[in-house]
């Protein structure tokens, strides 16, 4: 017969479990101590600046042939306040949405082949999805898509950083510009992640948001920014190339689409194999 054990001894969880509830009434700003979602980020409640005032004073973008000055789509810099969010650490992958895919009867991306993702590709992120398979997706795991405020706040963080690991851009920190020739495992890029632990916000794919493109309230020039056809917006910037410059000129660009303010925006009814997506929570 086992003896028994002496009641000063401690369950060897106990120490833990005491830690773990210290970290929660001191660390969190929230009225309860909720676990975080598996494989997602807690985004604490804050202030941040959305957006920038910068100008492109020397038409630089003009210059390469862009059909609009930088920074326009980001007029005016404002402050926003968000309520803690979770986001998903890295972006969904192609394993991931077949489950989904096999479970929900939902269609699957035009490259499949009987509803299963091209072999190999477990770990990837999966691409040729539109905005509402997206959304659809985020929706079967309890969850949605960001919006372009939670985006750039986890992309940003408070202190309003231009990319998520810091001021100055630097390409070996995401898969951007073509190098790669495709996207890679998501978390392939450890040294470009945000403070907060987010995986490739910057480069691998563009993410869907549930923002409709238009000027920001207060834009002095909104015609400058609005018209076309109704689009999302996109944000994130991608694995692919962005077509034949002088390699300064290409490094210039690369830095320009990299930032965490800067916004793309397609049409939400197309597929393209350089769009994938993130999900989001309420905490």
């Amino acid at each position: 017969m086992k003896e028994r054990r002496r009641e000063t001894e401690r369950e060897p969880w106990a120490p833990r479990f005491a830690l773990a509830s210290l970290a929660c009434s001191t660390l969190l700003t929230l009225t309860a101590c909720t676990q975080v979602p598996p494989g997602m980020v807690l985004i604490p409640a804050a202030t941040f600046t959305m957006g920038t005032d910068q100008d492109d004073t020397e038409r630089r973008a003009l210059e390469y042939g862009l059909v609009k000055p930088w920074f326009v789509d980001e007029h005016p810099a404002r402050r926003v306040t968000l309520a803690a969010y979770y986001l998903d650490r890295y972006e969904v992958t192609e394993a991931e949405y077949q489950v989904f895919v096999l479970t929900s009867g939902h269609s699957a991306p035009p490259d499949w082949r009987n509803r299963r993702h091209p072999a190999g590709l477990d770990r990837y992120p999966v691409v040729s999805v539109t905005w509402a398979d997206a959304d659809a997706y985020c929706r079967w795991a309890g969850k949605r898509l960001p919006t372009e405020a939670e985006w750039e706040r986890a992309a940003r963080g408070t202190e309003g950083r231009p990319y998520p690991w810091g001021d100055r851009f630097e390409v070996g920190r995401a898969n951007l510009g073509g190098a790669r020739g495709g996207p890679v495992v998501v978390g392939s890029y450890p040294t470009g992640r945000s403070p907060e632990g987010v995986y490739d916000l910057i480069g691998n794919v563009w993410e869907w948001t549930t923002d409709w493109y238009g000027a920001y309230p207060g834009h002095p020039h909104p015609e400058a920014v609005e018209g076309g056809k109704p689009a999302r917006v996109l944000r994130g910037s991608s694995w692919s190339g962005i077509g034949h410059f002088a390699p300064e000129v290409q490094m210039d660009i690369l830095a320009h689409n990299a930032r965490g303010s800067f916004r793309l925006y397609a049409d939400p009814n197309g597929v393209l194999n350089d769009v994938g997506f993130r999900c989001a929570k309420a905490a």
